[in-house]
């Protein structure tokens, strides 16, 4: 193997943007990738067994106030048919992950303007009396940092955020010009120093991405050092500017899972629903890369579809808590099984 991938697997690090960047390329090379990907699999064993974990999705408004490009909920979007659950329903759907076994509730959703700090607070206090064994994660865009103290004092455990990208002028292709980058990586850093197990994440193969801009991205994580870190690949959705562009790589997407386990080897790494959605065994080769999480949406069949990222997102069958049986079956045929525990991050 090239020195520079040896040295990677060694330290779980590359010295700086180039070096990462020459790391993908020599992806490239079959024999590479995989050298990589088994390395990725033995530490996620070594860190984590054959535990896979999962988590109940609730996607509970599709509400924004943002306008990112790629997004099928932006506020641009005048088609999009609009819902936001109450309080009672979100209930219902813990009630309903907790007699599957569910022991992690996700909450995400648009950064809904009527989703006050009091009423989200009031939310996260509901679902931890109820459920207070359970671990709970919000994922609902950019707060001031005293609301991540009031969610956090409230009960939220973990909070996922993606960067999306971590360069700073791909991220202005992406976004419009009242969205910045510093204050996004800001937030990020604000919920580590919070005490919230912190998840960041972006695309593969966004509009205008390079090696140059995934290495960016690499570094960001190692600087950041997130507990969770959420890939998955670019879908373009028919109702943004980017509908024409082509999707993002199956391939280099589960490369880059792998490059990520070997980068934080005890993250936490969910095999994602755009895997799903690209590919039938998407999920299935993302376990097989490293990653160690899947979430099942446990949202009320009449609002997934409406929650529209991107064209043809997964929301029945397998994906959707319902398929519960299904998803295990599958998970077992590639040698793991689902564990129902909490599945705190490793520090």
């Amino acid at each position: 193997m090239p020195e520079l991938v040896e040295r990677f697997i060694r330290n779980h690090k590359l010295d700086d943007r180039e070096e990462y960047r020459k790391l993908l390329e020599q992806l490239e090379e079959p024999e590479t990738a995989e050298y990589l990907r088994t390395e990725a699999v033995r530490l996620r064993e070594q860190y984590y067994g054959k535990k896979i974990y999962i988590r109940g999705l609730i996607e509970f408004t599709n509400y924004c106030r943002n306008s990112c490009y790629y997004c099928g909920i932006n506020r641009e979007n005048q088609k999009a048919v609009r819902y936001r659950l109450s309080a009672e329903e979100i209930l219902a759907c813990c009630e309903n992950g907790w007699r599957l076994g569910f022991r992690t509730f996700v909450l995400q959703g648009g950064e809904d303007p009527w989703i006050t700090d009091k009423r989200l607070v009031q939310l996260v206090h509901s679902v931890k009396e109820a459920y207070p064994e359970c671990a709970l994660t919000l994922s609902v865009g950019e707060r001031s940092i005293d609301s991540f103290y009031r969610l956090r004092k409230a009960g939220a455990d973990r909070y996922l955020l993606r960067h999306e990208t971590a360069d700073e002028v791909h991220y202005g292709r992406l976004h419009p010009a009242c969205m910045s980058l510093p204050v996004r990586k800001q937030c990020l850093r604000n919920l580590k120093s919070l005490g919230f197990q912190t998840g960041a994440g972006f695309m593969v193969g966004s509009p205008g991405q390079t090696y140059w801009e995934l290495a960016e991205d690499l570094v960001f994580l190692k600087e950041l050092q997130p507990e969770m870190v959420g890939i998955g690949p670019f879908i373009p959705h028919h109702d943004t500017r980017f509908c024409e562009e082509p999707a993002g790589s199956m391939e280099l997407t589960l490369k880059l899972l792998s490059v990520v386990r070997i980068l934080l080897p005890t993250v936490l790494l969910p095999a994602t629903t755009a895997l799903g959605t690209l590919s039938a065994d998407g999920r299935e080769r993302g376990l097989m890369a490293g990653a160690n999480v899947v979430m099942p949406n446990i949202s009320p069949k009449n609002s997934r579809k409406q929650y529209s990222l991107y064209d043809n997102k997964l929301c029945e069958n397998e994906e959707a808590g319902e398929g519960f049986e299904a998803l295990k079956r599958c998970v077992e045929t590639i040698g793991y099984y689902l564990s129902m525990e909490r599945g705190d991050a490793l520090v």
